[in-house]
């Protein structure tokens, strides 16, 4: 049997296993990019937003594709021009065995071998240019912010938007034709073009005439855009950080910027005598060009600043950089919104007198007590119903209209908690059961029940009380952050959980989703490809999904917002209102930049952190120089609409987006009049502008300079050990010199590496209000000092009248404890009135939640503290505030310890075990009348009614 040899360089057949395989990949690749465009495409159509999905698609695409042909054709070209270029005649004698090979090869597949790395970097390059989506279309619709830069005589726009896209431009290009030149220089190794004997002497030796021209060339150019990029890093200086600020100092205007100037003219000098070399080559000549660019950066970009820096600043600094210092502040102060912050000189007085707060008594009744960060376990028992429902750890402050008063509230509603579903986080139950929550639970800030719980004016299931009639169900909240499968065809039985009901058979409800949100599923094409993008088959498989289903995806509030405007940065603190029959979530939305032109940069994450609030991970090093708060957006909780409203006119980058994105900004003038009573002033702007005030409330360059007049944001004296800052507060106050009060966000400043007050600052956030806005700090007195919130939580805590009262909280073996609240500060008596409440909550003991027991109140150096308010004013103002603030009288705390003698205390146990029973059976009563409130309530005291006589007893 004989045996044909085999054929080298005969193909190689591959087998259909190969080829079924790269199909199939290539096929499931194709389809699951579809299914994500094609359900985002949907997403965006279901909250009408459908234009920003294809701008930004459409612009991508141009990017990828106009980005990527541009580094595939310059590498590719450039290799294609190398091998025409190749030697004639090969010189065995000069080119190794692997040459010989890769030429041959080359010869063999050249087109292919030069395509494959043009398209794998191309490829790269286009992805690349994607990512500069944002800045490409910013630099197409830029509107001028009618700010001159007064170093360069630029608009500022150049700077925020210009800039950054000629900065990406030119880096692109030097990389596409650095990669192109080695890609080259690669090809002329390998034709043997290029070698050693090349570059011999004049270089003319023939072979390597044609490579050392077309390297010649390629080296012109790159310097040519090194030049370019130079001279884009002059008029960077006015957003770098240079020694004491961001943007030009002294030794920027000095040195920097005309050497810049000048390296420009020595990079083109350099390119010339490239292209001079491409004539008659002579690598000598671009060598020497080549040489005094690298001399001439070394003396004059790093030693002539230094110099300048060293021997004629730094003696005289503070004159020396005056000028630049007065620009700084204008700039940092508009970019921040703070040029037309009111500094008053205040006299604070420290003496209480009776009848001192005569003036403020409209102001009196409106003090918060209510603290949201102590009081949601206190919502969690009395107002959950049901154990699968929650309420975040901080609640929310809004304001309503309640008795024709606009009264301050704490908010939250009523979300699911899937962990505790008892029947198990099914897939059924996740996505069909389970959809929502229920209901806007809300207190008065400034009132408390008899035994110290919230005073509820919204809540229960279904919600009932003194807001107006609305759509309860929440299927877009903070909670949400997973999808859901909603709505049936008439007459199909419904399978939502709705409500939880006190009657007998059935405790649940069930609900049929009937809004619009959500994207319409009943085609399976549409079901297959959310199938594929959340890698769930039982989106195909459930008989619960259908041709009337509707499935709810992307449902956190500020996820939607963002998707809807990625322009936007978000506030960290959203907040529910029921608005025109509905519950909405709104979220103040600010334009930034980090490149407005000399504005001293600050870390965002870094300003809007505090002892309430922890800037998210996806803002983790943002760096902003200039922010406005551009936009208020709303997303309604029942069926997912985004509604971005036009808030600051006159931002030159809410124009450039709106002109980028045309109608998805809706004009001001059509926020409704209940919307425009629940916006206000939002928290992360006055955090940042509170921090860039720390140093940037004085107008003085000298002052500036010599640091002697800083205000810092001091700790949060509560938060003791953890290093947080005190969060600003919103309080209705009334300011000195004022006649009404007013919806305000307050803040206090300490000087720095001090204690002591030195600055009360508060702006109006009433946006209904003509003065909404309106920043007015109150600065004090360094003769007097007012003490800070660190050292008036200490003098509290270590007060004897303080500590009389809270003893029986305090002892060994006692089953309560106190918790201290937020710590406010407000204008009030002609100085700065502190008003802190405690909590007291029984320990050990299974649904324990902390109820308002003590108010406690300092001025000056006189301490109150009482069941009220009021009590603790009176002690303090000898007897007689001079104002009333409207409080109910406070019954005895049944978590209150009770002293008793050894003999008396069989008898006062049966007592109190005779009252627990009582209360048992009045909390059948509720439960048999659908009041799970009140049932909670009556068993909760009863349980301590039984823990107290176990302690008497024990």
């Amino acid at each position: 049997m004989s045996t044909r040899p085999m054929d080298p360089n005969a193909p190689v057949k591959r087998g259909p296993l190969l080829w079924t395989v790269l199909i199939v990949g290539a096929a499931l690749f194709i389809a699951v990019v579809a299914s994500r465009i094609g359900t985002d495409f949907l997403w965006f159509r279901s909250i009408d937003f459908q234009s920003v999905f294809t701008t930004q698609l459409a612009a991508r695409m141009g990017l990828i594709v106009g980005f990527g042909v541009v580094m595939f054709a310059i590498v590719f070209f450039s290799q294609l021009i190398a091998y025409r270029l190749r030697p004639k005649i090969r010189r065995a004698n000069l080119d190794s065995e692997f040459l010989v090979q890769m030429r041959d090869m080359l010869d063999r597949r050249s087109s292919a071998l030069m395509a494959v790395p043009a398209l794998v970097l191309g490829v790269l390059g286009g992805m690349a240019a994607s990512g500069a989506t944002e800045t490409f279309l910013a630099w197409w619709h830029a509107t001028p912010f009618d700010w001159t830069d007064p170093y360069f005589g630029l608009d500022a726009s150049f700077y925020v938007f210009t800039l950054p896209w000629l900065n990406f431009v030119v880096g692109y290009l030097l990389f596409a034709v650095i990669a192109g030149g080695i890609a080259a220089a690669t090809v002329h190794f390998m034709t043997g073009a290029l070698n050693t004997a090349a570059f011999r002497g004049t270089g003319n030796t023939g072979a390597g005439l044609g490579a050392q021209r077309h390297l010649s060339i390629t080296l012109g150019i790159i310097m040519l855009l090194i030049a370019v990029n130079t001279l884009l890093g002059r008029y960077a200086l006015t957003i770098t950080q240079n020694t004491n600020f961001t943007g030009v100092g002294y030794t920027d205007m000095m040195s920097r910027a005309p050497v810049a100037i000048v390296l420009t003219v020595i990079c083109v000098i350099v390119a010339a005598l490239a292209f001079f070399n491409a004539w008659r080559v002579r690598w000598s000549v671009p060598g020497v060009g080549i040489a005094l660019l690298i001399v001439s950066a070394i003396l004059l970009a790093m030693v002539y600043p230094w110099i300048v820096q060293s021997f004629e600043v730094i003696p005289d600094e503070q004159e020396k950089e005056r000028p630049y210092i007065e620009r700084n502040l204008e700039a940092t102060r508009f970019a921040y919104g703070v040029q037309d912050v009111e500094i008053e000189d205040y006299e604070a007085t420290t003496t209480a007198s009776a009848g001192q707060l005569r003036q403020d008594a409209e102001a009196l009744p409106a003090i918060r007590l209510i603290d949201p960060t102590v009081v949601p376990p206190a919502f969690e028992q009395l107002q959950q119903v049901r154990g699968y429902y929650t309420f975040p750890d901080v609640l929310d402050i809004d304001r309503y209209v309640i008795d024709g008063k606009s009264t301050d509230s704490v908010v939250a509603v009523r979300e699911l908690d899937l962990n505790s579903v008892e029947s198990g986080d099914t897939w059924n139950n996740r996505r069909t059961v389970y959809t929502h929550g229920y209901g806007m639970v809300a207190s008065y800030g400034n009132q408390r029940e008899a035994n110290g719980e919230p005073v509820f004016f919204s809540g229960g299931i279904p919600t009932v009380g003194e807001l107006e009639e609305h759509e309860s169900r929440i299927y877009f909240g903070e909670e949400t952050d997973y999808y859901v499968v909603v709505g049936a065809p008439e007459g199909t039985p419904p399978v939502e959980l709705d409500t939880p009901s006190g009657g007998e058979g059935r405790t649940e409800s069930l609900y049929t989703y009937q809004g619009a949100g959500g994207v319409d599923v009943g085609n399976w094409l549409t079901r297959a490809a959310f199938a594929m993008r959340f890698g769930d088959i039982n989106l195909m498989l459930s008989d619960r999904v259908n041709e009337e289903s509707r499935i709810l995806h992307e449902r956190l509030p500020q996820d939607r917002v963002q998707q809807a405007a990625p322009w936007l940065t978000l506030d960290s603190d959203p907040y529910p209102s029921v608005v025109d029959g509905r519950i909405v979530w709104i979220i103040d939305a600010y334009t930034t930049s980090d490149a407005f032109p000399n504005s001293t940069r600050s870390d965002w994450t870094q300003a809007i952190s505090d002892s309430r609030t922890q800037a998210s991970q996806l803002l983790v090093g943002q760096q902003v120089n200039y922010v406005r708060n551009s936009v208020k957006a709303t997303v309604d909780a029942y069926d997912g609409t985004v509604t971005l409203y036009e808030w600051d006119e006159s931002d030159p980058i809410l124009q450039t987006w709106q002109k980028v994105f045309p109608g998805t900004v809706t004009p001001k003038d059509e926020i409704s009049q209940e919307l425009m009573e629940h916006l206000r002033y939002p928290q992360d702007l006055y955090k940042a502008q509170r921090e860039i005030l720390g140093r940037y409330h004085t107008t003085s360059a000298n002052t500036w300079y010599a640091q002697t007049d800083i205000w810092e944001v001091p700790n949060d004296p509560v938060k003791a050990g953890q290093s947080l800052t005190e969060p600003p507060y919103f309080l209705t106050i009334r300011w000195p010199g004022d006649e009404t009060p007013h919806f305000a966000n307050t803040t206090v400043f300490v000087p720095k590496d001090r204690e002591n007050l030195s600055a009360y600052m508060a702006v109006n956030a009433d946006a209904t209000s003509e003065d909404y806005g309106r920043m007015r700090v109150l600065k004090l007195s360094d003769a007097k000092q007012i003490a800070g919130p660190g050292q008036t939580f200490n003098f509290i805590a270590t007060n004897p009248l303080v500590a009389d009262a809270l003893l029986p909280f305090s002892r060994q073996g006692t089953s309560a404890e106190a918790i201290y609240g937020n710590l406010l500060t407000l204008p009030l008596g002609g100085g700065l009135l502190y008003v802190q409440p405690i909590y007291t909550q029984t320990t050990g003991t299974t649904g324990a939640y902390p109820a308002l027991r003590f108010i406690v109140v300092r001025f000056g150096e006189q301490i109150g503290i009482g069941d009220t308010l009021q009590e603790a004013l009176d002690q303090v103002f000898q007897g007689d505030a001079g104002a009333d603030t409207g409080e109910q009288p406070v019954a005895d705390d049944p978590t209150d310890p009770v002293d008793v003698e050894p003999g008396d205390a069989p008898e006062q146990a049966r007592d109190l075990l005779d009252e627990a029973q009582a209360l048992f059976e009045s909390a059948d009563q509720a439960l048999r009348g659908g009041d799970l409130a009140g049932y909670q309530a009556d068993v909760d005291a009863a349980q301590a009614k039984m823990e107290e006589a176990a302690d008497l007893l024990s």
